[in-house]
C-alpha cells in the first residue's frame, strides 16, 4: 500500500469510529454531561460553598479541571475498549486482519476515534461547568496538550483491555476496579497537600494524579506535582503502550481462536 491508500484506510476507520459514537450520542456524549452536572451541583455548589479556597481558587473552580479530565479518561478508554471488543465478538475484526492494512494503521484508527470522543466529551463537560462557574484559563495550549496526551494514553489502555478481554463482563472489570478508584484518588476533589505526609507520598504513585494536576495547572497555574514530570510520564506511557499493543496484535493475542 502506498501512502495515499494508507491514509484512506486510516480515515475510513476513524470515520467509522466517529459515526459509531455520534450515532448513539444520547448514550455516549449526553451521559457524561449529566453525570458531571450532578458533581458540580453536589460537590461544587452544595458542599464546595462550605469549604475554603484551595491555592487561592474556589472549591467549585478547583474541581472543574479534575472533572473534565475524568470525563476525557473514561470516554477515551471506554470508546476503544467497547468498539474493538465488539469487532472481536462479531468477528468483523477478521476483515481488517486479512486486509492489506498494517497493525499500525488499525491501532492509529481506533486510537484516533477514542481521542476524538474523549476530547468532545471533555469540551461538553467544560461547557456545562460554565453554567456553575467561569474558570480561569491561563495556558490553553497546555490544556490541549494534556487532553490529547491523556486521551491517547487511555485509548491505548482501552485497546489493551479489549485485546485481552474474552467477554463483555471483562471489559468492565478494569474501569470499575482499577481506573475508577485511581481517578477518585487522583486529586480530582482535593489537593494532596491536605493529606498527611505518608499519604502524600502514596498518592504520588498514582499516575492519574499527574494528569489531573498538569491539566489543572493549565487553568490556574497551580499543581501538586511537576508539570515536566507529568508530560514525560504521559509520553513514556504512550510509547510503551503503542509497542505493547502492536506486539500483541502481531502475535494474534486474543484474536485467534
Amino acid at each position: 500500500m502506498n501512502f495515499s491508500e494508507k491514509l484512506i484506510a486510516y480515515s475510513t476507520i476513524v470515520r467509522k469510529e466517529v459515526h459509531r459514537f455520534m450515532r448513539i450520542w444520547t448514550q455516549t456524549i449526553l451521559p457524561p454531561a449529566i453525570t458531571q452536572s450532578l458533581y458540580f451541583l453536589i460537590f461544587g455548589k452544595f458542599i464546595g460553598s462550605q469549604l475554603r479556597d484551595i491555592g487561592g481558587v474556589s472549591y467549585m473552580a478547583f474541581i472543574v479541571p479534575g472533572l473534565v479530565m475524568m470525563t476525557v479518561i473514561n470516554n477515551s478508554f471506554s470508546n476503544v475498549a467497547s468498539s474493538f471488543f465488539s469487532s472481536k465478538f462479531q468477528r468483523s475484526i477478521e476483515e481488517l486482519l486479512v486486509s492489506p492494512l498494517t497493525n499500525v494503521i488499525i491501532v492509529a484508527g481506533y486510537i484516533t476515534g477514542g481521542l476524538l470522543r474523549g476530547i468532545i466529551c471533555g469540551v461538553v463537560v467544560f461547557c456545562v461547568s460554565m453554567f456553575f462557574i467561569h474558570p480561569t484559563v491561563m495556558y490553553p495550549g497546555l490544556i490541549l496538550i494534556f487532553m490529547i496526551l491523556a486521551s491517547i494514553v487511555f485509548a491505548l489502555g482501552g485497546l489493551l483491555n479489549a485485546i485481552y478481554a474474552k467477554s463483555f463482563d471483562e471489559i468492565g472489570i478494569f474501569p470499575m476496579f482499577i481506573l475508577l478508584p485511581l481517578t477518585y484518588l487522583g486529586g480530582v476533589f482535593y489537593s494532596i497537600h491536605t493529606l498527611p505526609v505518608f499519604w502524600q507520598t502514596v498518592s504520588k504513585i498514582n499516575p492519574i494524579l499527574y494528569l489531573v494536576n498538569g491539566f489543572r495547572f493549565g487553568f490556574y497555574g497551580i499543581s501538586d506535582v511537576s508539570i515536566n514530570v507529568s508530560i514525560a510520564m504521559l509520553i513514556t506511557f504512550i510509547i510503551v503502550l503503542v509497542f505493547l499493543n502492536l506486539y500483541l496484535l502481531n502475535k494474534g493475542t486474543g484474536l485467534k481462536s
